[in-house]
């Protein structure tokens, strides 16, 4: 279970990590010329993600989707929002015991998490933005 929480701790740093880099107007763009959201908009379902993932855990079952992030445009909401999930969930982690159930469940986020990753390095690639360092020590971008 410590081996999985850090996992978390350390998607969870990268995903801060990038927020900070970025600048305002970066939140708004997208992919040209193929069908996407806003790099916003991919901040707004990772902390979506995290804040429905922990009440899921919490309840021990999916409880539906919801987000506190109201302005996937303001970096500095996203960059409070993502700080504030990261804290709340690791926090709850590291004061409890799972079940199989929560545990499964934490997984599922961890692959979001990841997968959200994969996604921002296409819209970093395809904006022609800079990564940072902890971003090209963890994926060689």
């Amino acid at each position: 279970m410590k081996v999985l929480i850090e996992h978390l701790a350390k998607a969870f740093n990268l995903t801060e990590d990038l927020v900070e880099i970025l600048s305002t107007e970066a939140f708004e763009l997208k992919l040209r010329d193929l069908p996407s959201n806003t790099i916003g908009e991919q901040f707004w379902c990772i902390v979506g993600a995290r804040e429905s993932y922990l009440m899921a855990i919490i309840n021990q079952e999916w409880s539906g989707f919801r987000c506190s992030l109201d302005n996937p445009k303001s970096k500095e909401k996203i960059l409070k929002s993502v700080q504030k999930s990261a804290e709340e969930f690791l926090h709850y982690l590291n004061n409890h015991s799972l079940t199989e159930i929560q545990i499964e469940l934490l997984v599922t986020l961890l692959e979001h998490e990841i997968q959200h990753h994969g996604q921002l390095i296409r819209y970093m690639y395809g904006n022609k933005l800079t990564f940072p360092k902890s971003w090209n020590e963890r994926y060689t971008v």
